[in-house]
């Protein structure tokens, strides 16, 4: 549908002539313009494309909670002025927040309710937010003197000549996005008290008007917690802190101390394996590795390989994808594709059978998927366990309990990995981490002649609903968590992600997505991967490594 209006219309006053014909299910809270993600009060001065969103998924999502964080952070300078607000991850289906008063006394309960109850009183208020242009000069002063340190150390590395930030009320804020016209459009939101923070609960992803399900993950949390700890090794916590690093020559030193923290850890799962395994009752004999797309499972599990051969054990892996039905038996999706990632696309009696005869020590042929001709065959590929062995398996439904139901839970060791995303832009701006994944699947989708960036990106949607359902309902069942992101990680992947993200045609829907990669990624200076050693998990997307997989 076509409709003509002034220029300079803004795009709320488009979807208000248009409302009558527009049937979005929620309300809506932004709009692509050209596929470029925009907020309602931008201007249109020539023909445009305009596609409105409601706050499911995706880029709509991103500016509501993005603007829900703005009024959170202006209620915690209204009620503790001076006091320092820390976005740092998803967690719980929410937003960890820490918080740090200015004379340095604990969070309370009665301090998140009376966070809580102020920002009630924003929304309530309809408070608009505001967009302001600046030289980012200006900017960084803005920032200083509010004592920013965190968005001046990033506005100044940035390389920008001009730097948008917002307004709500007399507080300012740095957002990378864009955010909603005013806080009345932030209806559905919870805070509560978290481990030593505050979560923040945003509406759920697929059903906006209802806040999305609240998941205790302690085991995560500790993750996170441990991620955190490394960033105070490395003296590093945003973007700025890295940019820094990078121009006083450290480029090398940070990827050299990376390696060597995961190296660390990856050491002492080994150990505690090989603790396990030597233990007079029910000795571990099978380990469980998985992780979602993109999270180094494979590099992880040969470099656990490694260590356990240092341990003394004698490592036999293999992968779940052998057992594969075959394509014809393969389950599908309502549209008719194959569900590869179903648990029932995998033979797992078979699987079961095999793990419980090698684990009584009987030799038993494996079967190999042939993922050309899409059937499972039998190459002469035999196994057998010696007093020594132990079995790691890697797959996406390693720790589905119906994949070793039959099989003594205290003979496995579980092992849950992903790319935790261990940088933030600044303060209030994180990282999702399921943008750390993405870039690594592009670069290594596009090196590997596989899918364009352009297909990748359009299959993420599907990636990421069978995370939802297949991997993460059991990470927390796992007895230890590995974080395969490295600190320095962005600064690297932007040498190889700026080309080819670069090769979206502006035309196609998937540009939305390239496009915001491209704009936080480029916050980083880039940094060659030469000093990236061979064995690292990032020369599995990179290339370069010097494992055969």
């Amino acid at each position: 549908m076509t409709k003509s209006f002034p220029e300079g219309t803004s795009l709320l006053d488009v979807y208000q002539a248009f409302a009558d014909d527009i049937r979005l299910p929620y309300p809506v809270v932004s709009a692509k313009v050209n596929n470029v993600s925009q907020g309602l009060k931008f201007r249109l001065y020539q023909n445009r494309d305009v596609e409105f969103m409601d706050a499911r998924g995706g880029n709509g999502h991103r500016v509501y909670v993005r603007s829900l964080c703005f009024v959170l952070y202006k209620a915690t300078q209204d009620i503790f002025p001076g006091s320092k607000l820390f976005i740092e991850h998803t967690i719980s289906r929410g937003y960890y927040c820490n918080f740090k008063k200015k004379g340095g006394e604990p969070l309370t309960e009665n301090d998140v309710e009376r966070i809580s109850k102020r920002m009630q009183e924003i929304v309530n208020l309809d408070m608009p937010f505001r967009r302001n242009e600046a030289t980012t000069e200006e900017a960084v002063r803005i920032f200083a003197e509010r004592g920013f340190t965190d968005k001046v150390k990033l506005l100044e590395t940035s390389g920008q000549i001009y730097t948008d930030y917002y307004t709500l009320g007399e507080t300012a804020d740095y957002y990378y996005g864009p955010l909603v016209p005013s806080a009345g459009y932030l209806k559905v939101w919870g805070l509560e008290p978290y481990h030593d923070g505050m979560l923040l609960r945003v509406p759920d992803w697929d059903n906006p008007s209802v806040l999305a399900e609240k998941v205790d993950m302690p085991k995560t949390y500790e993750m996170f917690a441990e991620k955190t700890r490394w960033d105070i090794i490395m003296r590093l916590s945003n973007a700025g802190d890295v940019n820094k690093a990078v121009l006083k020559g450290h480029g090398s030193e940070l990827i050299q101390v990376s390696e060597a923290l995961q190296e660390k850890k990856i050491v002492q799962i080994a150990e505690e394996i090989d603790r396990r395994f030597h233990q007079e009752k029910n000795p571990v004999r099978l380990v469980l590795i998985t992780g979602p797309s993109s999270s180094g499972k494979t590099t992880f599990c040969k470099r656990l390989s490694i260590q356990l051969l240092a341990c003394g054990l004698r490592p036999l892996s293999f992968s779940t994808d052998d057992y594969f039905v075959n394509r014809i038996d393969t389950p599908k999706l309502p549209n008719g594709d194959y569900d590869f990632d179903n648990i029932e696309a995998v033979d797992y009696n078979l699987l079961e059978e095999h793990l419980t005869r090698l684990m009584k020590g009987e030799r038993v042929e494996m079967p190999e998927y042939n993922f050309s001709t899409g059937k499972r065959e039998w190459n002469g590929k035999k196994l057998k366990m010696t007093n020594d062995s132990v079995l790691i398996i890697e797959g996406i439904h390693a720790l589905n309990p119906q994949l070793t139901k039959n099989i003594d839970d205290t003979l496995k060791f579980r092992i849950y990995i992903s790319a935790l995303t261990s940088i933030s832009l600044d303060d209030h701006n994180w990282i999702p981490v399921r943008d750390n994944r993405l870039l690594r699947r592009i670069i290594r989708d596009y090196n590997k002649g596989a899918f364009t960036a352009q297909q990748t990106i359009a299959q993420w949607a599907n990636v990421c609903q069978a995370e939802d359902k297949w991997i993460f309902p059991y990470q927390e069942m796992a007895d230890v968590m590995f974080n395969s992101a490295l600190n320095i990680e962005f600064a690297v992947l932007r040498t190889h992600a700026e080309l080819i993200l670069g090769t979206v045609p502006k035309n196609c829907p998937e540009y939305a997505e390239a496009h915001r990669l491209l704009k936080f990624i480029r916050y980083f200076i880039p940094v060659s991967d030469k000093e990236i050693p061979p064995t690292s998990i990032m020369r599995e997307f990179v290339g370069g490594s010097s494992f055969k997989y």
